[in-house]
């Protein structure tokens, strides 16, 4: 019975981790977590990024959530004012169901 508890457990907070994407938008390029550049062009993107509207829709292929606090937040990213300063080139998307991973190579950035 303690077996599964602690299985029970380990589920429960393996998935908070794999579901959760809250993004704080940082003021300073050295307090955030990766540097991400807005293309105009949804091809040009690694990520196609839809904005939720809940907390509780978020994911790692591309459903973020902006908080207000850097407390509150998974990840904390810079929006650089050039694509040649960013880890990670986004495209924001009106569908969620567009929103996902086009190089997957930068993957490690979000998890």
């Amino acid at each position: 019975m303690k077996n599964w508890f602690l299985l029970l457990v380990f589920f429960f907070f393996a998935s908070e981790i794999v579901t959760a994407q809250k993004v704080f938008s940082c003021e300073n390029r050295y307090d955030a977590d990766f540097k991400v550049y807005v293309v105009s062009n949804r091809y040009d993107a690694d990520l196609l990024v839809y904005k939720v509207q809940n907390r509780y829709d978020t994911d790692n292929d591309g459903r973020w959530f902006f908080v207000e606090n850097r407390y509150d937040a998974d990840k904390k990213i810079w929006f650089a004012g050039n694509r040649y300063d960013a880890d990670l080139l986004i495209f924001f998307v009106s569908n969620r169901y567009d929103a996902g991973w086009k190089n997957r190579s930068k993957m490690h950035l979000v998890y």
